[in-house]
Order: C-alpha cells, then structure tokens, then sequence
C-alpha cells in the first residue's frame, strides 16, 4: 500500500492560511476520489477540502480549531499500490535523534533571544494581528489579557501566533522566564529592580453594560461570520469618508420589457430572468465610462484597476450577507450576466463558493429593496471606494410631460443610493456615475431582444 499526503491546497493570491472546523471523515473511513474529508474557514470563506485519490484515510495532522498553513499537510491516505505517481508517495523516514545537550541548547538559546527580542517590540505597539480561534481559547484557559497576548512572539505567516508561539509562551510564564502582567506588585517590581520604576496600564476598555436591572435573556455570542463582517464594517467606516448621492429613477420601460421576455428566457435557458443582471450591466457600463470610480486605495496611493469585477451581495440562511464577485463584467452580454448571477447566487445560498469567487471585487451593488427598503447608506467594502443600494421598484403616480401638457400617470420607480469615498472620489465624480445609470435604466430599448 502506498500513502498520499492531502495538503491545504491555495485558495486565492491572498489566502495563506485557514482554520479547520470540522472533520467529515474519521481515521478508518473509505474516501472516494473528490470526496469531501473536511471543512475549513478563511477570513473570507466557509468551503469543503476534497480528496484528490480514493483510499483510506490513516492520519489526522490537525485537530479542529487549529490554523493550517497553504501547503501543509492536513492528513494522511493510504492508497493502493500503482495508483499514485511515484513524486506523490511518501518515503520512509528515519527519525534524527540529535545529541544530547548540543542541539536542543543551541535551539533554547536562539528562542529565547528571539523571544525576548520580539517581545519588547509588541509591547510597544498596538497589537494588530490576527488570532486564530484555537490561539483565543489557550489565551482564555490561561488568563492572558489582551494586552499579554500582544507580547507572544509569532513565527506564522506576517507574525501571526501559531498554537506552538503560545504555549511556548504560556510556557515560560509559568517558569517565570517572562514577566506576567498579573503577578503581584511586589513580585512584578523584584523582576526589574535594576530598571526605573514603570507604571503599567490595562488597555483601556468600554464600561460594562448593566443588565441586573433589565429582563435580559442570556447574551448570545456571534457567529465568526458576524464577528469578521462586524470587524470588517467598523474599519471601513474609520477608513473612508462616506459620502451619498442618491437619485430616482424611472423604470416603467424597463419593467415592462423584462415582464415580456422573462418567460421565453426561462423556456429556452431553465432558469429565471430577474432584474439583476440588467443593473449590473448598467454598473459594468457606468464603471467602464468612469474609470475613476473602478479603483482601491492603499494608505496615500491610488490603485486603477483594468478589469471590472462587481461584488453582488447574497443573503445567506444565516441572515449574514456575503458578497461573490462577477468577473470581467463588462465583457458579459445580458444572457452571460444572468447565467453567472443566478450561479453565484445559488451556490451562495448552498454555501458552495469557492475562496477565489468572492475575492478581487473592483466596486459592489447590494440590493436592499429586497427586503422592502426604498433606499439605503450601504457601507464601502475596502478597499474599494463605491458601493450601489438598489431601492425597491415601487408603483407611483406620477408628473409625465408630453406635448400636449402634463397630466398624472402610474409610473414604476425606484431609487439608487451610491456611497463613495470622499477622500478620493467627489460629489461631482460619485454624482455623474450614478446619474449615467440612471439614463441607462430610463433609456431602456422596449425592442431589445435577449
């Protein structure tokens, strides 16, 4: 019998790590090929890490809870013999047995410089990393405070913590080979009596909410997904300087065209024709005449972007929103448009997209007349600088101007509600883009074919 090893494969330019959250096969389990053996996590993603061969899986190397590395391996299948290619088995290996008192100190030693090195330069900085699940929960057992855990030194990826920095930490603590914010005064000040005094501060913190007045029920934690869409809002709202513009549009034309082509589009496609390709049409139309509005911003640079690629936010079952990304929009005719939304949003409600189709994004449209709202202040997904809410399509009497006077009729309207960056996109700018969609949707050609 043979073995492979099943590694954490790349999941977009960005992703370099992810946290395992469940195992849907046991050791001992029949695997067939493609089949799914566990679930993992990103910063961006929930998705299914599939076999590449058929076998029986021999070894778990991670536990759930804990962060795998692109490329490492998460298990090991035994497969049979002639069916791996010989760059894919896995050689015997020879356990190094190093000698005793040489190797090991010299390790101690450069660890412990590096330690205390890394240590000094944390502390006096605001901590800004990211803590894997399994890193928070020993930070808890163990009763480091947020402050504390900026002091571990972190040998993953951009300093990260792994599971080793932090019980090495945790570690040497308890051996006194670090100072501990919670020792006693006393003990804290024997430590540094070579040093001048210093009066340590707790980070400072909101007050506690009183509920002992109240009839509160139990607090509820978030859900990962709320906790990195709720880190993720409050960046962006210290980041950029929101601005909106909103305008309404009348689409009584366009209404009337889809209520009369959707039926054969379904007939002849099997699926449904709804108005959501036609406005990111209208989008990938606006962004291709303003360039200006398809860019990022990195500290003080701004970064133009040559294809246009529109996020469209999901619901999720959950209530939580994810937004996939529609790539080279402009390059879509109307029926190419519907056929990637209406896959995107399928496999968004069935928690099956892939990292890299919700990553590369260039601007983003939600649509909040979806649930009824006329129209919204949608909050900018950094680092893009413009986000479109599309109201609900309303009934209205209105005004109508014709040759022969004015008089009242029924109209189909909507509004569009464009937040944009002000620090690099003006009123003038953010106001001309989403009045060329408007003319786009009024203008509508009742004589289109699909």
């Amino acid at each position: 019998m043979a073995k492979f090893e099943l590694r954490l494969p790349q999941m977009g330019e960005s992703v370099a790590e992810a946290t395992l959250i469940s195992w849907l096969k046991e050791v001992g389990d029949v695997i067939e090929q493609d089949e799914a053996v566990l679930e993992i996590a990103t910063d961006k993603v929930d998705t299914e890490v599939p076999s590449e061969v058929s076998g029986v899986l021999l070894e778990k190397k991670y536990q759930v809870n804990e962060l795998v590395q692109v490329g490492d391996v998460i298990a090991v299948i035994e497969v049979a013999e002639g069916e791996l290619p010989a760059s894919d088995m896995i050689a015997e290996e020879v356990p190094f047995v190093p000698e005793p008192n040489q190797e090991i100190s010299q390790q101690t030693a450069v660890t412990e410089q590096q330690t205390a090195d890394k240590s000094s330069e944390l502390a006096a900085s605001e901590d800004q990393r990211f803590y894997s699940p399994l890193v928070k929960n020993i930070a808890k057992e163990e009763g480091l405070s947020a402050q504390e855990l900026a002091m571990v030194p972190g040998t993953g990826s951009e300093g990260r913590v792994t599971k080793k920095d932090i019980l090495t930490y945790v570690t040497n603590r308890k051996n006194g080979e670090v100072p501990s914010l919670h020792r006693p005064a006393a003990e804290e000040k024997s430590q540094f009596k070579n040093t001048e005094a210093t009066t340590v501060l707790a980070p400072s913190k909101a007050a506690p909410i009183d509920h002992s007045g109240s009839q509160s029920a139990s607090p509820i934690e978030m859900s990962r997904m709320g906790k990195l869409i709720a880190k993720h809002m409050v960046e962006s709202v210290q980041t950029a300087a929101h601005v909106q513009s909103f305008i309404e549009v009348d689409v009584t034309k366009l209404v009337a065209w889809r209520n009369k082509v959707k039926s054969g589009f379904e007939a002849r496609e099997g699926e449904k024709f709804t108005f959501t390709p036609i406005f990111m049409e209208a989008v990938a139309m606006a962004l291709k005449q303003y360039p200006m509005m398809n860019i990022s911003v990195d500290g003080t640079q701004i970064i133009p972007h040559k294809n246009i690629n529109i996020g469209m936010a999901a619901a999720l079952p959950d209530g939580h929103l994810i937004v996939p990304v529609i790539k080279n929009a402009d390059q879509l005719n109307l029926t190419g448009m519907a056929k990637v939304v209406n896959d995107l949003a399928t496999r968004a409600r069935n928690n099956a997209l892939k990292p890299d189709e919700i990553q590369g994004g260039t601007y983003t449209v939600t649509n909040v007349g979806s649930f009824g709202s006329v129209f919204g202040t949608p909050i900018i997904n950094q680092p893009q600088v413009g986000i479109l809410a599309l109201g609900a399509i309303r009934k209205m009497p209105s005004v109508i101007e014709t040759s022969e006077g004015d008089f009242i009729g029924i109209r189909s309207k909507m509004f569009l509600s464009h937040s944009y960056d002000h620090r690099v996109v003006n009123g003038a700018l953010g106001g001309m883009f989403i009045k060329t969609i408007a003319d786009y949707l009024e203008g509508w050609d009742p004589n289109r074919t699909l």
